[in-house]
C-alpha cells in the first residue's frame, strides 16, 4: 500500500513539474518582456501554497475530513455569498467570481469542489439507513447542493455549477443511492436546467459555435480554430519546446485555458498522449491506493469523488481544446498557469493521500 501511496505522489509531482515547464513555455509572447517572468512567479506562488496545503492535509487523520466538513463548508458557503457584496468581490469580464486578498485572488467555487462532497459524504455515512428511503433519503443531500449551486450560478458560472451537480452525483452513486431516487432527481432537474439556458443567450450561442466548428470550420469561434490549429500543426513530434508560434498572440489563454493546444504545437502527439498517460497512471494508482477501504465508506467515497474530479476536469479540458464539447473556460488541473483551481487541485489530491490511510478495510476482503 504504501508503494502504491509513493507511485501516486510521484505521478501527481510529475504532472506539477510538466506544468510549471509549460506554463513559463506558454507564457512567452511575440514581444518578450518581463511578463513571461510575471507569469512564472504568480504561479510559483501558488503553486508553493498549494503544495503546502496538500503536504499538510495529506499527514492529517483521515477522520479528520468527515469531523471538518460541516465548518468548510459553512466557510464555503460564506465566501460564496461575500464575493457578491460589493467592495468584497472582485468582478472581472462581467463574472463576479474572485475575492482579492493582499494581491491574490481566491475563488469560493473552486473551494465548493472540495467542501460540497465531504459534506455530502458525512451525511452519507450518517443518514446510511435511510439511504432508498425516497423521501429521507434524497431530503438531506438535496438542501447543500440546493444551497451551493444557485450562489455559484448568479456569478455567473455555470460550468462550475455543472461540475458541482455532478460530483454530487458520483458522491450519491458511490454511496450506493438508488437508481429510482436518480431518475426522480433527474426528472425534477430538467426544468431548472431548461429554464436557465433560455435566460442565457450567449450560452445557446455557445453550443452553436461548437456544432460550426465541425460543420464550418470558418465559421466557428476564434478559440477554437487557433486550437486546433495550434494541435494540428505540431504533427507528431511537435515543433520543439519554447518554439510554438499559436501562443504568440494568436491562441487566446495559451497558459492556462488552452495550455493543451500549445503542448500540442510543442510537443505533438507525443507530448499530449504523455500528459494523459500521466493522468491515467495517478487516477489508476490512486484507485488502488483507495482500494483496501470500505467501499460505501466515508473515506473511500470522499477519496474516489475528489481524485475522480481531478482527472475529470483534465479530460474535460482536453475535450474542450480538442472541440469535443462545447467551449467553457476551464483550466487543466496541475497544468494550467496557477490560481485557485491549483490550490485545490492539490489539496485535492493531498486529502486522497490522507483517507487513503484509514485503517477501516472492507469486510468482505478481509
Amino acid at each position: 500500500m504504501e508503494i502504491q501511496r509513493q507511485l501516486f505522489v510521484s505521478l501527481s509531482l510529475l504532472l506539477v513539474a510538466f506544468g510549471l515547464l509549460m506554463v513559463h513555455s506558454a507564457s512567452v509572447t511575440s514581444w518578450p518582456t518581463h511578463f513571461e517572468r510575471v507569469y512564472l512567479s504568480r504561479h510559483l506562488v501558488f503553486l508553493a501554497i498549494g503544495l503546502t496545503a496538500a503536504a499538510i492535509a495529506a499527514t492529517r487523520p483521515a477522520r479528520f475530513w468527515y469531523h471538518i466538513a460541516p465548518w468548510l463548508f459553512a466557510l464555503t458557503i460564506l465566501l460564496l455569498v461575500l464575493v457578491m457584496v460589493p467592495g468584497i468581490g472582485s468582478r472581472v469580464k462581467g463574472a463576479q467570481r474572485w475575492i482579492r486578498l493582499a494581491g491574490i485572488s481566491i475563488q469560493p467555487s473552486e473551494l465548493a469542489k472540495i467542501a460540497l462532497p465531504l459534506m455530502l459524504c458525512r451525511i452519507l455515512e450518517n443518514y446510511r439507513a435511510r439511504l432508498s428511503h425516497l423521501f429521507f433519503g434524497t431530503v438531506p443531500y438535496a438542501i447543500p447542493v440546493a444551497i451551493t449551486v444557485p450562489l455559484v450560478l448568479i456569478e455567473p458560472d455555470l460550468g462550475t455549477a455543472v461540475f458541482l451537480i455532478g460530483g454530487s452525483a458520483l458522491v450519491l452513486l458511490a454511496g450506493g443511492w438508488p437508481i429510482r431516487n436518480f431518475l426522480f432527481g433527474t426528472i425534477a432537474a430538467v426544468p431548472a436546467c431548461l429554464s436557465i439556458l433560455v435566460m442565457k443567450p450567449y450560452q445557446r450561442q455557445r453550443i452553436v459555435g461548437f456544432f460550426e466548428t465541425w460543420a464550418d470550420f470558418d465559421a466557428a469561434p476564434y478559440q477554437l480554430q487557433q486550437s486546433l490549429v495550434s494541435l494540428g500543426s505540431g504533427g507528431l513530434l511537435g515543433v520543439g519546446l519554447g518554439r510554438g508560434w499559436q501562443k504568440l498572440s494568436f491562441l487566446p489563454e495559451a497558459n492556462t485555458d488552452f495550455v493543451f493546444a500549445v503542448i500540442g504545437e510543442e510537443l505533438g502527439l507525443l507530448g499530449t498522449f504523455s500528459l494523459l498517460a500521466l493522468w491515467c497512471g495517478v487516477y489508476l494508482s490512486g484507485l488502488r491506493m483507495l482500494s483496501r477501504l470500505d467501499l460505501r465508506g466515508f473515506s473511500f467515497v470522499a477519496g474516489f469523488v475528489l481524485l475522480t474530479q481531478v482527472v475529470g476536469q483534465a479530460l474535460l479540458n482536453v475535450a474542450v481544446v480538442t472541440a469535443m464539447v462545447p467551449p467553457k473556460g476551464i483550466s487543466h488541473p496541475l497544468i494550467s498557469a496557477g490560481g485557485s483551481n491549483l490550490i485545490v487541485s492539490l489539496l485535492s489530491l493531498g486529502i486522497v493521500v490522507s483517507l487513503s490511510r484509514d485503517c477501516v478495510v472492507d469486510e468482505d476482503r478481509t
